[in-house]
């Protein structure tokens, strides 16, 4: 098995392992700890973020790698599908959803948001995106038990 091939659980393990670890033990404890609701809000949109930037590497990585070693059969590949998922999943949240909704925060102020008549939207907003965030886990756990080692996956 070649370097890079040997690179592709490792990948998949961080991105997915990073979406689990972040979205359902990090943030809930910190949500518990924190008693300031707009600090843990603003800490958990950092890790929110940095565990996105990790998740595009990967999926840029992992795309990049499948279609160089399987051209135009990666599309056959369920992995490669999957990974393609995410990557969407991840762009679309982390440059859509999330810059609407800093945007709101920033106009609800010196209020916080969820204080403010743009409380709604932002809620409407942060609903969706935690609903693609459980699509892309269950999505992750998906590849990770597809086993996408070989080329042949």
């Amino acid at each position: 098995m070649s370097k890079s091939a040997r690179l592709v659980p490792l990948l998949i393990a961080a991105w997915v392992g990073g979406l689990w670890s972040i979205g359902y033990l990090a943030v809930p404890v910190l949500f518990h700890a924190q008693p300031d609701r707009q600090l843990a809000g603003m800490l958990a949109g950092e890790m929110f973020g940095r565990v996105a930037w990790l998740g595009m590497a990967c999926g840029g990585y992992l795309t990049g790698y499948w279609l160089v070693t399987a051209g135009a059969a990666a599309w056959r590949q369920t992995a490669f599908r999957l990974v393609l998922a995410l990557l969407a999943l991840t762009l679309v949240t982390h440059f859509g959803l999330q810059p609407a909704m800093n945007a709101l925060k920033a106009q609800a102020l010196p209020l916080e948001v969820m204080k403010s008549p743009l409380a709604g939207r932002f809620g409407l907003l942060h609903g969706i995106s935690s609903l693609l965030y459980l699509l892309q886990s269950v999505l992750g756990a998906w590849l990770v038990l597809a086993k996408p080692v070989s080329r042949s996956n």
